[in-house]
């Protein structure tokens, strides 16, 4: 009766998702029955199994005892990653496998959370003989992710210009820059806060007199409060300066890709597809060119180009100036006998955009890849097109986390693309554009907060405390070598080294993910660290945890976009 009671809610299951020892763990609610009850009763269903119930546990022979420990801890890992199944309801998976005619290429969860481009509503005729219309390819437009990063490299690094610091009550640590452009008689200003930048132009003529720092910090923000500002002559001050303004940009960019097939709707499905249809290589040679990775000296996006351990092959772009890694599921490591395939989902789990390539007429759901980094899909399926000659086209549908805002390109009426190029290109455009906007999400953008808010602290601190150290201030300690003088372009020092370590370690506090932490945790329970071993040519804004999600664990690593 217990067991059928169990079976009569198992799709009332509530799911939620918190780091443990071994990452993810799926916990769930049955009806009345309480989770430890639960938890509980289920390692002692297995200890009393059949296939151990006749075993004696405390046998005279030492490897008879080995052989049923090492199948009690089989069963109990079974266990635990049975739990974390995300299967379809097993009606739902049915209707969609017998449904007729053209299906979307994406389906909403039930639970909801996703928007989809183009709406389902919009769906109606799809053909590939429909009318195409949409933006020509030379309006497709790469969204910057800091459009203002470069104005003080660009307007203030090449003229004469002053910075100052200061603290304010309520705002915090303040770094001003004034640049005088006497050319056009116009006073640059750029106001450095936790929550942004502002800059502003003013022209002289609207001053009676030159304005102070807390004018000009005032125009800029009402908010500010301060009574002055120290001014900065540290004689590297632009050097930390370009370093904290360019923290988030980056030429960089890796995506992951998976391979749909026909009748495939979970994410074990999907991740365990080891050959490649000729279809899927011809899709592949549209976005890209399939390099060896061994000895391979571009952007790697966090893959092994030394030892192997990420696969021998790779998909690689780079694409108006930018440079891109794909990485595909069907060319990362296949492990047998995990059916999660923990070392494919350690990459593409950590990707924000990923782009699905379905064969056949199945749809993908918008929460099949169960990650906390996953935020946007791109999904492409090829069409026929038997009246014409080349007989065949493209369908393009956008699915993201309903706090991701919209970014372009826009999508044509009807989503079909019939020329290789513009396919490309849409795509290529799409990915950037949706990688940007995943940032400005809520966990995201949470996140960025308290790296800029750290950021900036340290830049405040290291410009006043060496500009004392310029003008002699005995109360201050000298500053040796070591701690940063002699090395600031060479990427050591205060500044530097605490800019390097905010970046890799940020991301630690759970309670800025809204990941509830674990409470007394053993010693052997404890998440596992370890270094990624790459070096990143220009930090990124996001934290270094690798997600999969169901088997997630807590690295100690770099962005997963800013990888090298």
């Amino acid at each position: 009766m217990e067991g059928e009671k169990r079976n009569d809610t198992s799709f009332s299951r509530k799911r939620s998702f918190t780091f443990g020892a071994y990452g993810g763990v799926d916990k769930f609610t049955c009806g009345d029955e309480a989770r430890p009850e639960s938890a509980q009763g289920n390692i002692l269903d297995i200890l009393d199994s059949p296939a151990t119930e006749n075993k004696p546990f405390l046998s005279t022979s030492s490897n008879q005892r080995d052989t049923e420990l090492f199948e009690i801890i089989e069963k109990l890992q079974g266990s635990r990653i049975d739990e974390q199944r995300c299967e379809f309801p097993l009606p739902l998976k049915s209707q969609i496998l017998t449904m007729g005619g053209e299906l979307p290429l994406i389906l909403s969860s039930e639970s909801g959370g996703y928007w989809i481009d183009p709406p389902l509503e919009r769906l109606v005729d799809v053909s590939p003989t429909s009318s195409h219309s949409g933006p020509d390819p030379q309006s497709y437009d790469i969204m910057e992710k800091d459009g203002e990063a470069k104005i003080y490299h660009e307007f203030f690094r090449s003229r004469y210009h002053h910075s100052f610091t200061a603290v304010d009550p309520a705002l915090g640590p303040l770094v001003l820059s004034v640049c005088l452009e006497e050319e056009e008689n116009k006073l640059r200003v750029i106001l450095r806060m936790k929550e942004c930048s502002l800059h502003g132009v003013f022209s002289v003529s609207l001053f009676p007199n030159v304005p102070s720092s807390v004018e000009l910090a005032k125009m800029l923000c009402d908010r500010v409060t301060v009574s002055k500002f120290e001014v900065v002559s540290y004689l590297k001050a632009p050097d930390l300066i370009t370093a904290f303004d360019e923290h988030r940009v980056s030429p960089n960019f890796k995506f992951g890709i998976l391979y749909q097939k026909e009748g495939q709707l979970t994410e074990e499905d999907i991740l365990s597809n080891n050959e490649e249809s000729e279809e899927f290589k011809d899709f592949l040679s549209i976005l890209g060119e399939t390099i060896e990775l061994q000895g391979f000296t571009g952007f790697r996006g966090g893959l092994d180009v030394c030892h192997g351990q990420t696969g021998s092959e790779a998909v690689y772009t780079s694409f108006h100036g930018r440079e891109i890694m794909f990485h595909v599921a069907t060319k990362l490591p296949f492990t047998e006998g995990d059916p999660q395939q923990l070392q494919r989902k350690r990459h593409i789990g950590n990707d924000i955009v990923a782009l699905v390539y379905q064969e056949g007429q199945t749809p993908f759901l918008s929460d099949v890849i169960k990650s906390h980094f996953l935020h946007c899909f791109l999904v492409v399926r090829r069409i026929e097109r038997p009246e014409e000659t080349e007989g065949i086209a493209y369908q393009v549908s956008v699915t993201a986390r309903e706090d991701v805002p919209p970014f372009g390109p826009v999508l044509p009426d009807p989503p079909i693309f019939t020329e290789q190029s513009m396919l490309r290109e849409f795509l290529l455009t799409k990915l950037i554009n949706a990688e940007i906007s995943c940032y400005k999400a809520q966990r995201f953008s949470r996140l960025e907060l308290r790296t800029r808010s750290s950021l900036l602290e340290g830049l405040q601190t290291e410009l006043s405390t060496r500009s004392h150290c310029m003008m002699g201030d005995s109360s201050l300690p000298a500053l040796s070598s070591s701690e940063g003088v002699r090395g600031v372009s060479e990427g050591s020092g205060g500044f530097i080294e605490n800019f390097k370590r905010a970046i890799r370690v940020r991301s630690h506090s759970f309670e800025t993910l809204g990941v509830p932490r674990k409470i007394a945790v053993s010693a052997s329970q404890r998440p596992k660290t370890e270094k990624d071993g790459e070096s990143d040519k220009s930090p990124g804004p996001l934290p270094g945890l690798s997600d999969t999600s169901g088997a997630a664990e807590l690295k100690d690593q770099t962005s997963p976009q800013e990888e090298t």
